[in-house]
């Protein structure tokens, strides 16, 4: 199904029907995607008595219990309310679910013995163009994505200084295929967030950083349009699933 959406004074065409779905989903299985040292997901049928809600159990319903984390556990969107001591939702904060997005590809550099993204890097893939919303697929763009455990393995992360320039450029939403913007373990300072959300100065509370995502390969740079939907939790993060659609 073919629609016009008109965003900032101008008409983009595109197909609802062609949707390109770049969130990893979670599932109660132990190979999925995690990081920040905890246990997978459990998906148990909830039990009361004598009762076991599941079919196959005997019972009429399934009626599962689930425990995750949305940090840990699949594509989720958090706010500032991640780095904040005063409580913010995402389901408050994002207020907007339509957005003009560019998808760029980023092989992280080397710099002791870490891998990162700089702010030469984001220049050189954006060429001057100033997105609302930036979706960010890392080099090698492995189905492992999917499933990977990422506790200590030091995953890649962005820079402070390329993250000021994303926040000067004007981008509110960020995407990536990584765990985190920040260093895994960096003593608490989470430098690229805080710069992300001008943490110490006009905090950008509709901004937002989404996480986990998985930009398949047949997914080529560009402008798109972007559905960036999060489940209601009053919550700092919530499980979201962004979707492209291609601009005919």
């Amino acid at each position: 199904m073919k629609t016009t959406i008109f965003y900032e004074n101008k008409n983009y065409n595109i197909d609802l029907s062609e949707p390109l779905d770049i969130s990893i989903p979670i599932t109660g299985k132990k190979d999925n995607v995690n990081a920040w040292y905890i246990d997978a997901p459990k998906f148990t049928p909830h039990t009361d008595g004598d009762f076991i809600g599941s079919i196959a159990a005997g019972s009429s319903t399934n009626f599962y219990d689930i425990w995750f984390n949305p940090h840990s556990h699949g594509t989720h969107t958090e706010c500032v309310g991640h780095i904040s001591e005063e409580h913010q939702s995402v389901n408050q904060n994002l207020k907007q679910f339509f957005f003009l997005a560019e998808v760029i590809t980023i092989s992280p550099i080397e710099d002791n013995q870490d891998f990162v993204i700089t702010r030469e890097q984001l220049e050189k893939a954006l060429e001057n163009k100033k997105p609302k919303a930036l979706v960010v697929r890392t080099l090698p763009n492995l189905e492992e994505k999917n499933h990977k455990q990422y506790s200590n393995t030091n995953p890649p992360y962005i820079l402070e200084d390329a993250m000021i320039f994303i926040r000067e450029l004007g981008v509110e939403h960020l995407l990536i295929d990584l765990p985190s913007v920040d260093k895994e373990k960096d003593g608490g300072e989470l430098l690229s967030h805080k710069a992300f959300w001008n943490f110490n100065g006009n905090i950008r509370l509709e901004a937002t950083i989404t996480e986990f995502i998985f930009v398949p390969v047949t997914v080529n740079d560009g402008t798109y349009f972007l559905n960036l939907q999060v489940a209601p939790f009053e919550n700092d993060a919530s499980p979201s699933r962004p979707v492209l659609y291609k601009i005919e």
